[in-house]
């Protein structure tokens, strides 16, 4: 590897960085910037770990659509403008964008959907191209989050399914989920979120449906909802399971999905790398989730009157109480 050529003693990694460059990094969300001190240091954190101090050896172009799709092409072709040395993309509908407004800046992605059926990528092993990262898509999530709702409520019949209609990643969910449904007896409610003004129209009517229990499908959007849904499921005595930790720090019930922690690391390992030029994009297979994490709120099913199995609990990676 080209870290490991030596000259002078130093890799010539580290000879890179001590030249003096200040990188830059872009950053592309379909989402609202974080709303919280931890939050906006995770990607910093983990860049830190491996030498890359914001300020100092590079600067971090933040840009967020606000849970506007139609605000990423503009977004995206403000950072390639700026000549980024690479960009770092949350979600499926921000590395499209990137991908349609540069072909030649690396461009990590960071938990998207399916990149092969969406065109960002020609293969998982082999990329080609200036894309490359991890993404969130596993065949058995959705069966599992179904599973885990009967699991607690056995005489379930009706689960509403919240998706943002606009990523193609909730759109592969909604429909693993529809089979896994069918397979388990389930009748499935689904509910098309595209901005925020549509959650009190979709909330209404899964009540007017009577749905028993929730799903809510992890991405930027439902992810700053994320409180509301917590406090709608509460205010409604309704169990929710959710993609990712965050929700339930929000109130939220229980999730199960892939490790975000897990794939945060490994994206900014590539980053790295591609900063250093250790690796091209093209080069760098696409990473699948290998870590899978199910997190319970006992606050909130306290909430809700509700006894979670001891069964489900001992599996629990984690227990908020």
């Amino acid at each position: 590897m080209i870290a490991l050529v030596a000259i002078g003693g130093l890799p010539l990694a580290a000879r890179a960085q001590q030249a003096g460059k200040v990188y830059k990094i872009g950053l592309l969300s379909a989402g609202r910037p974080p709303f919280n001190a931890e939050e906006r240091a995770r990607l910093p954190g983990e860049l830190r770990k491996l030498g890359w101090i914001e300020g100092k050896n590079y600067v971090l172009e933040r840009r967020y659509a606000e849970d506007r799709n139609e605000r990423l092409p503009a977004l995206a072709a403000e950072l390639a403008g700026l000549r980024v040395d690479v960009i770092w993309t949350v979600g499926t509908p921000a590395s499209l964008a990137a991908k349609r407004a540069t072909g030649t800046i690396p461009i990590v992605m960071f938990a998207v959907g399916d990149p092969v059926e969406n065109g960002l990528v020609t293969s998982l092993a082999r990329p080609g191209g200036n894309v490359t990262g991890n993404t969130m898509m596993s065949p058995e999530i959705a069966g599992k989050r179904l599973q885990l709702l009967k699991e607690m409520l056995p005489g379930i019949t009706r689960v509403a399914i919240f998706w943002n209609a606009g990523n193609p990643y909730s759109a592969n969910v909604h429909r693993e989920s529809e089979g896994a449904a069918r397979r388990l007896g389930l009748q499935l409610l689904p509910f098309e979120l595209r901005t925020p003004e549509d959650f009190d129209r979709a909330s209404e009517k899964a009540l007017r449906e009577r749905a028993a229990a929730l799903i809510v499908v992890e991405d930027t959007l439902t992810a700053d909802l994320r409180k509301r849904f917590a406090d709608f499921a509460a205010r409604n005595r309704l169990p929710a399971i959710y993609g990712f930790k965050l929700y339930v720090e929000a109130g939220g019930l229980m999730s199960y999905g892939a490790s975000v922690e897990d794939l945060l690391r490994r994206g900014v390992a590539y980053v790295d790398r591609i900063l250093k030029g250790e690796a091209k994009p093209g080069d760098l297979p696409v990473e699948q989730p290998t870590k899978f994490q199910m997190v319970v709120n006992l606050k909130a099913a306290r909430q809700i009157g509700l006894t979670l199995p001891g069964a489900l609990l001992v599996r629990a990676d984690e227990v908020i109480e």
